[in-house]
């Protein structure tokens, strides 16, 4: 028995909801939730349509999850990565790769772990003041 299929922004939507009920049952005085989108759900992409709507839904969904929530003390955070070096940009070719590495003001793709610290961030109370926002770990590309 496969499980349905979900877009990117169901799945997001429903941990959100899960997490959402389980910090506001257990009566915790406050939590931070922090979902991740991409840039492209900010800027676009050629050919990427499909991928660039459902992470521009997800920055919506924190935005209003942000709204919704605050009441009960929680924050929703957003983050929104740029190129960075994984698995999947490993099968790229380099010939795109250092086109892409040229648009980014840094001049490198980002690491996985400069992403997980952002995520930190937002998650600590080091961001207690801090939500409803998408936080750009791009290296500078589309800015301006």
């Amino acid at each position: 028995n496969a499980l349905p299929s979900l877009h990117p922004s169901q799945g997001s939507f429903l941990v959100l909801q899960a997490v959402a009920q389980a910090l506001v049952a257990c009566g915790a005085p406050k939590g931070s939730i922090v979902t991740v989108g991409s840039i492209v759900g900010k800027v676009g992409n050629i050919g990427q349509a499909n991928y660039s709507a459902s992470k521009a839904g997800v920055e919506g969904l924190t935005r209003t999850a942000a709204k919704e929530l605050s009441r009960f003390g929680i924050r929703c955070n957003c983050v929104l990565p740029g190129f960075i070096s994984t698995p999947m940009t490993d099968k790229v070719p380099e010939k795109v790769i250092s086109r892409m590495k040229s648009l980014v003001p840094l001049g490198r793709m980002g690491e996985p772990a400069e992403v997980a610290d952002v995520c930190a961030f937002l998650a600590s109370d080091d961001s207690r003041y801090i939500t409803g926002v998408s936080l750009e770990v791009t290296g500078g590309l589309f800015i301006g």
